[in-house]
């Protein structure tokens, strides 16, 4: 019988194993991997977009020179150092307008973030005050509510689902509507194009706002608004269907509050104001808040109430 061998399929490798050649141990290059990636396995206590924002920050060093860019390849072996600076300590609380041992109700101001953006939130948030109940958006100011226990903010946020806690809103929009006043019906969605954004969609949730305008001048109107749903930037998205923006609204509108050259609005608001800068924030307050608080009897119904910000005044009255 004769028998035949398969044919070696790695004739290189066949050469040494023969003794024919000598096989090159020289080690091959080391494998590079991204600065966040490694972060992540040396800090888990972390996830990986706040690690992140830790680079961009500049807190992390890589053999004592510090990296900015997540994607930065590195060796492994490569001495990484995150220092986390000191938590900032935290501002004076807002304006309270009301506060009892079950809930707070503050005036908060514009820029104030509702809730931490990430693990790592350096700045501080409504939730350093009390436990969340609904959101404003950070630009936006005006009444919030927050519960002390619980129970509390279990019960206030039932109203809101329940849609048993009615809000007024003001704002200052660009322009005057058609109309004094009406009820704006159009559904809201997700806009696709611009995850983080919303529009008008025919096959939204169902979104109502009532509006009336309270006062104009040649180039803005208040206007007094009542949403009957909580959309994400529900007035905001019908006030921008409508043709008439809120001012300040770098989203939807056409003011924004970046430094860069001005728009057409931004000098408008100079001239109504006397004011040599930029538009200073979205104009946009919550101005009221009726909803049942913890008290005798199972509860005891209030409006609480914010006076509208000295700036709305001062572009409304500006001829």
């Amino acid at each position: 019988m004769i028998i035949t061998g398969k044919k070696f399929s790695k004739p290189d490798l066949s050469r040494v194993i023969n003794g024919d050649t000598i096989l090159n141990t020289t080690p091959s290059t080391p494998a590079k991997y991204r600065l966040d990636h490694l972060l992540v396995q040396q800090h888990p206590e972390y996830n990986r977009s706040s690690l992140q924002t830790f680079i961009k920050s500049g807190y992390v060093t890589v053999d004592d020179q510090t990296i900015t860019k997540p994607n930065t390849k590195l060796d492994q072996a490569a001495q990484i150092t995150l220092t986390v600076p000191d938590a900032p300590q935290l501002p004076p609380r807002p304006p309270v307008i009301y506060e009892d041992e079950n809930v707070l109700v503050l005036n908060k101001p514009s820029g104030l973030l509702s809730i931490a953006k990430g693990e790592y939130c350096p700045e501080p948030t409504l939730e350093d005050y009390g436990l969340l109940v609904h959101r404003l958006d950070r630009d936006t100011s005006g009444v919030v509510i927050l519960a002390k226990n619980p129970a509390t903010q279990k019960m206030l946020r039932k109203q809101f689902q329940d849609r048993k806690a009615h809000k007024a809103y003001y704002a200052i929009v660009v322009g005057q509507p058609k109309l004094s006043e009406a009820m704006i019906d159009l559904p809201i969605a997700r806009n696709l194009k611009r995850p983080t954004t919303f529009q008008v969609d025919q096959n939204g949730k169902p979104s109502q706002t009532y509006y009336k305008v309270l006062v104009s001048n040649e180039k803005y109107s208040l206007l007094e608004l009542k949403p009957t749903t909580g959309r994400t930037h529900q007035l905001r998205v019908h006030l921008k269907y409508l043709g008439i923006p809120i001012l300040g609204d770098a989203v939807y509108g056409e003011g924004t509050n970046k430094s860069r050259d001005k728009t057409k609005s931004e000098k408008e608001i100079d001239r109504a104001s006397d004011q040599p800068h930029e538009i200073p924030r979205l104009f946009l307050h919550a101005g009221a808040l009726e909803i049942t608080i913890p008290g005798p009897n199972g509860g005891e119904r209030r409006t609480f109430s914010a006076p509208l910000p000295p700036e709305f005044n001062q572009i409304i009255q500006a001829k």
